[in-house]
């Protein structure tokens, strides 16, 4: 390993040990991908016995652990990060003790939603009409411009809905304001965009400026959480092709290094307005495991090590559906027995379990992947199962 914190591309072949900032499910699911094929991992995660350290070495300490990213540097020949809350300070750092092909501008842009909305808009894409909030008379001023209901938001932190309000009145102005600006960070409000569907697309790209496109995801949320990715998209061909074109061109216009998810809005009128990007697999890429010819988790370590991508073609329609800490339970005692729908309805139903400690009601524990000779039947085998009206 030769420091520097130049991002010269370099290919790493199978026997190399990649780092994975952060140990969670999907540092899990990276490296069960590329140990298959040949590679070596190492996690740094302050939780002892984090899903990914139950599959790879792991550096029990915290993110902004300075010794300890070091020691994941002389550990690994190439550094990747599993999720964007990492410490962008930590990650430049790492740039000058070992390779890391995403680098940290990409990290520093995408934890701050300000940040990213305008790289979005740089990269030539829509997003929904927004304003930078300082004070709560800005806030009011703002409401009023962009119509209610709008959303603000912090501009850091914040996942499944948290760090959000909706507001629907004027009168929610000074509380909305308070409770948000708790946080320390500067505030966003979103024009609400009224939608007919949430598509995502992940997008991966290596350092020989490959791009890959997997298919379309229509998401379905519950509660600000991921439900269900169904695909294909119950989309047109020309929103579909339109959706994985604006991904390609945040792909080139960040410069992304690995995998990229690009969340949008498609309106009755048939516009799509990108939402959110995280520069990392996705819970709505987690469909691909099994249902592309490439999963999002073997594509991210091809494009990090600078091997050509895989093909990310589907091979099958599929409903990927999310395990909540109340669906634990009911999900094990159904996987005992003779499954009667799923051999009826000719789906197969593949289960994935995080190995997370405590089944935590509203908390991601693993997700199904339904794979069906059609999403009607897919979604007939989760519906006839009950799990998911716990």
């Amino acid at each position: 390993m030769t420091p520097g914190g130049n991002r010269e591309a370099k290919t790493l072949l199978p026997g190399s040990t990649i780092g994975v900032l952060g140990g969670g499910q999907l540092g899990r699911m990276m490296a069960q991908a590329g140990s298959a094929m040949g590679y070596r991992f190492v996690t740094l995660d302050p939780t002892p016995d984090s899903p990914c350290g139950q599959v790879a070495d792991q550096i029990v300490a915290a993110y902004n652990d300075r010794e300890a990213a070091k020691e994941l540097a002389e550990r690994s020949d190439v550094i990747t990060y599993e999720f964007e809350n990492v410490d962008a300070g930590v990650a430049a750092m790492l740039m000058e003790e070992s390779y890391v092909p995403q680098g940290s501008e990409l990290l520093y842009t995408t934890q701050h939603r300000l940040r990213e909305k305008r790289a979005i808009e740089a990269a030539g894409v829509p997003v929904a009409p927004y304003r930078e909030i300082g004070s709560e008379e800005e806030l009011r001023a703002a409401a009023a411009e962009l119509g209610l209901p709008c959303v603000l938001k912090t501009a850091t932190g914040g996942y499944d809905g948290k760090g959000q309000w909706v507001l629907r009145s004027l009168d929610e102005v000074p509380e909305a304001y308070e409770t948000l600006s708790k946080a320390r960070t500067q505030l966003v409000l979103e024009q609400f965009i009224r939608f007919d569907k949430e598509l995502s697309v992940i997008a991966a790209r290596s350092p020989r400026g490959e791009i890959r496109t997997f298919p379309v995801a229509e998401n379905i949320h519950i509660h600000n959480i991921l439900h269900q990715s169904i695909v294909p998209a119950r989309i047109s061909g020309a929103v579909q092709l339109e959706a994985e074109k604006l991904a390609v061109r945040i792909a080139e216009g960040l410069g992304v290094i690995g995998l990229i998810a690009v969340e949008m809005f498609l309106t009755p009128d048939g516009k799509l307005y990108v939402n959110e990007l995280a520069p990392r697999p996705h819970n709505s890429g987690h469909y691909t495991m099994e249902a592309c010819r490439t999963s999002q988790f073997e594509q991210h370590v091809r494009a990090v090590c600078n091997l050509p991508l895989g093909d990310p073609s589907l091979l099958t329609p599929v409903v990927m559906v999310n395990v909540l800490g109340q669906h634990v339970q009911p999900l094990l005692e159904r996987m005992a027995q003779p499954d009667e729908a799923a051999e009826r309805l000719g789906t197969a139903p593949k289960v994935h379990l995080y190995g997370k400690k405590d089944a935590v009601h509203q908390r991601k524990m693993g997700h199904v992947n339904v794979l069906a000779p059609d999403i009607d039947s897919a979604l007939q085998w989760i519906e006839e199962t009950t799990i998911w009206k716990v």
